[in-house]
């Protein structure tokens, strides 16, 4: 089973479909030649370069070989009368050669010529001496070598020692070319070039079609659809991109998933902070107003001193319980701001004034620097509010130990921006009260909600708070 498994996955492979298109074109390359002759034949029908009924006379020379020294054996002891005329008779027959004979003494007693004199052109002809000698035939039989033209030779009597002469028949070169497919060798050439050249295109079809399905893989990884994820796309052949395909599709349908239970425990999550704040906030409200009756009892200093710290206590947990649904209600997006513009200056200054009196209580250093021009923002006035209130809260709460507070307008880069510093430990370290993340959380939500933004740089010595329009910060940059 394990082998059927890698035979199919070899089947299916990329690399086994271009191996099989190369072995395709080795196994081929054979056949082009037999392939040209027959194109190259059916070509010639078509346009009608048949070859002459006469020349098929010449299409095996071993044949007319074996006629001519038939022939010639028939001839012997015949008179040259009777072998003239049998030469005249064969001369009807293959009219496109020429024949002569020679007797035993060496005369020429006949020499016939082609009756087509332009096959001839090309070769060279020899003149055929009327008395020959020993020069003459070894010269004749040394051009004959050459095959131009081709010369048959055959004894009379197809006996040499007979005496009685000899006799030659000689065939054109041009009669010959025809038999030997002339001009074959350039239709082989255009077959070879012909079957390279639709060997490259097939390769590049292979390849531009791989290029194809891996640019429309790319396109599914890079654009998402609504909720910010890819989409599927169709699956594709079963080979290496057709199970990248599927293993793409697996991922999307994963992560389809998981951001599904994410919006789900995300909701469930939110419903249960809400209610949480709602059912606490009674019975806190309740304990409250118990402490405050048990605050007119008289009490010991010890007691009185219990009952402040169990107050301050509920009071932190009511602001946690605040922090909470607020930050339940503007993440999940139900909150609305009412947008307007103001002069944030203001805002701060009355503020500050309301924290004035605990900083003083609390042996703060205050340092206020307001007094500049207005300084006009596009806030939600409540919400701003809120956000300079965690802001200061979150000073006296954890960099108490500092004793610090400085809120001032500044400009910085060519811009007018809020500054709000402490001497505290910084932000990073450890305090008593609990809660601090989740209202800077808070103030994150507001301020990205209100297109403004803010800048916090905190060490062991203290920490700043720089708070920026982005609007105008862009405006600036333009």
């Amino acid at each position: 089973m394990r082998g059927m498994g890698r035979f199919r996955r070899l089947h299916s492979s990329l690399l086994s479909r271009y191996l099989l298109i190369i072995m395709a074109a080795l196994l081929f390359i054979p056949v082009v030649l037999p392939l040209t002759i027959g194109m190259y034949g059916f070509f010639n029908v078509l346009t009608g370069k048949e070859t002459p009924k006469d020349y098929a006379l010449y299409d095996s020379i071993q044949e007319l070989e074996s006629i001519w020294h038939k022939e010639a054996e028939g001839l012997l002891g015949k008179p040259p009368e009777l072998i003239n005329e049998r030469l005249r008779a064969l001369s009807s027959t293959y009219s496109l050669a020429s024949m002569f004979w020679v007797d035993g003494a060496g005369r020429t007693r006949l020499s016939l010529e082609s009756a087509d004199p332009k096959l001839w052109q090309q070769n060279e002809r020899y003149s055929v001496p009327p008395q020959w000698t020993a020069a003459a035939a070894i010269s004749f039989m040394k051009k004959s070598t050459d095959l131009e033209p081709l010369a048959i030779v055959a004894f009379v009597g197809d006996q040499p020692e007979a005496g009685e002469g000899f006799m030659v028949m000689q065939i054109p070169a041009a009669v010959r070319a025809r038999n030997n497919f002339e001009g074959l060798d350039l239709w082989y050439t255009v077959g070879m070039i012909t079957f390279f050249i639709g060997f490259i295109i097939v390769s590049l079809l292979f390849f531009i079609q791989i290029r194809k399905r891996l640019l429309r893989l790319e396109t599914a990884m890079v654009f998402t659809g609504d909720a910010g994820l890819p989409e599927s796309i169709p699956p594709g052949k079963p080979d290496e991109i057709g199970r990248l395909d599927a293993a793409f599709n697996t991922m999307v349908t994963e992560l389809t998933a998981s951001r599904a239970r994410e919006a789900e425990e995300e909701g469930l999550r939110k419903r249960l902070v809400s209610d949480l704040s709602h059912d606490l906030r009674t019975p806190l409200t309740v304990i409250r107003s118990h402490l405050h009756v048990l605050g007119k009892e008289s009490l010991t200093s010890r007691g009185q001193e219990s009952l402040k710290l169990m107050d301050d206590r509920i009071e932190g947990l009511g602001g946690l319980i605040e922090n909470l649904l607020s930050y339940n209600l503007l993440s999940s997006g139900r909150m609305k701001l009412n947008l307007e513009r103001k002069d944030v200056l203001r805002l701060l200054r009355e503020i500050a004034a309301a924290w004035y009196p605990l900083w003083e209580k609390e042996g703060f250093q205050i340092e206020i620097d307001l007094e500049a021009e207005p300084l006009y923002w596009t806030v939600d006035e409540s919400w701003f509010r809120r956000i300079l209130d965690n802001l200061l809260q979150n000073i006296v709460r954890h960099a108490r130990s500092g004793l610090y507070v400085r809120v001032a307008a500044e400009v910085r880069d060519g811009e007018r921006v809020i500054v709000i510093s402490d001497h505290g430990s910084g932000i990073g370290s450890a305090t008593d009260s609990k809660g601090a993340g989740l209202g800077l959380s808070i103030v994150d939500l507001l301020l990205k909600r209100m297109k403004l933004d803010w800048r916090v740089d905190s060490t062991r010595q203290g920490t700043s708070i720089v708070i920026v329009n982005l609007e105008q910060e862009n405006l600036n940059k333009t």
